[in-house]
């Protein structure tokens, strides 16, 4: 891969994992929960995963075999489950947003443990004048 198409995949991972940090916060009430529940079950309520990950794949254009190749260019050594067998515009799509889904699920789950580590805690005894 190009350093310049390295440069767009890491700029689109990072423009993905604010938008889903943000929404998984509001979600659920916040980073500790958001982390709990994306953790638990990447697809249950008020996470959806799957659902963010075809969402970025539309709203990017990397639903076409053009961006399927260009997302696993990206992520040569990244190991993924083998797709059910179909196509190869399937099968190429399958794979790429199964492995941009476990980076972007890896990715959140660091910058919501970054949030939670920096939080300020407010010592009790503060505002009980």
């Amino acid at each position: 891969m190009d350093l310049h198409e390295r440069q767009q995949f890491d700029l689109l991972l990072q423009l993905a994992v604010e938008r889903y940090v943000e929404r998984l916060e509001q979600r659920n009430e916040g980073a500790e929960n958001a982390l709990l529940r994306l953790r638990t079950n990447p697809e249950g309520e008020g996470v959806w995963l799957g659902r963010f990950v075809d969402a970025v794949f539309q709203d990017f254009i990397l639903n076409t075999p053009d961006g399927a190749a260009f997302v696993l260019r990206a992520l040569p050594t990244h190991k993924i489950a083998a797709p059910a067998a179909g196509t190869v515009e399937a099968m190429l799509r399958a794979m790429s947003m199964n492995a941009f889904g476990d980076l972007l699920r890896r990715k959140t789950e660091e910058e919501l443990e970054r949030r939670i580590g920096y939080q300020a805690v407010v010592p009790a005894s503060v505002g009980q004048e």
